[in-house]
């Protein structure tokens, strides 16, 4: 899971990162509001969470200048102002959720958790390929029901092309996801990451036909068609 972390306290900002970053969540991190519109309106996300009042640009506005792109990334507001109204005001701007501070670290996670299992192109906590399967929540991969074990990255990659299984994923898109925006990643890096996987998926089932597929030119593909 890749999230955008928009919150101007700097203390707050990077205990969460380091929470989630524990959690194999991978974080960008903005501390004011232009800078966190323009990723979230340039880069895929799969939940942003946003402080309600940000210098530049404040969370609200944020939230209510995707909704009007169409981008209905879930949005996790994160305010001190407690109030009805304040909670209701959020909602109608689009915001999916609504955590008041101070608050758990467990909370928030379990919020991050719940909001990722809602219905949005078939998001669920357990994908299946062929006979390969992962756990998004219990970070278990399978195949042929023997346990496989990866590093981070792999498990992250892997579960990005699960998600979107027979569908060519270029190295762009995939760096994109997988690493945080201004990490300094060579293109070969996911050819590398790539066989890391192929010798973990595919090598070891020789019995079982190839999930992992280079398409030349344009990128990879899994599927077991």
């Amino acid at each position: 899971m890749k999230v955008l972390l928009v919150e101007d306290e700097h203390k707050i900002a990077n205990s969460i990162k380091q929470g989630l970053s524990q959690e194999n969540i991978i974080v960008d991190l903005a501390y004011e509001g232009t800078t966190g519109y323009d990723l979230a309106s340039s880069e895929s996300y799969d939940l942003i969470i946003l402080d309600r009042l940000l210098p530049g640009m404040d969370g609200l506005s944020i939230c209510k200048k995707l909704r009007e792109m169409n981008n209905h990334t879930p949005v996790l507001i994160l305010t001190a102002k407690s109030q009805i109204m304040d909670k209701v005001e959020g909602l109608n701007n689009g915001a999916d959720d609504y955590l008041t501070k101070p608050f758990a670290f467990e909370e928030l996670l379990a919020r991050i958790k719940a909001l990722a299992r809602r219905p949005r192109n078939s998001v669920s906590d357990i994908l299946n390929v062929g006979n390969l399967s992962l756990n998004s929540t219990s970070f278990e991969v399978k195949r042929a029901n023997k346990q496989i074990d990866l590093s981070s990255k792999e498990f992250a990659i892997l579960e990005f092309l699960m998600r979107h299984e027979g569908k060519i994923l270029t190295k762009d898109q995939i760096i994109s996801h997988v690493w945080n925006y201004d990490a300094d990643i060579l293109p070969n890096t996911v050819e590398v990451f790539i066989g890391y996987l192929r010798n973990k998926i595919d090598k070891p089932f020789s019995s079982s036909k190839p999930l992992i597929h280079t398409v030349r030119g344009f990128g990879y593909r899994l599927g077991d068609k």
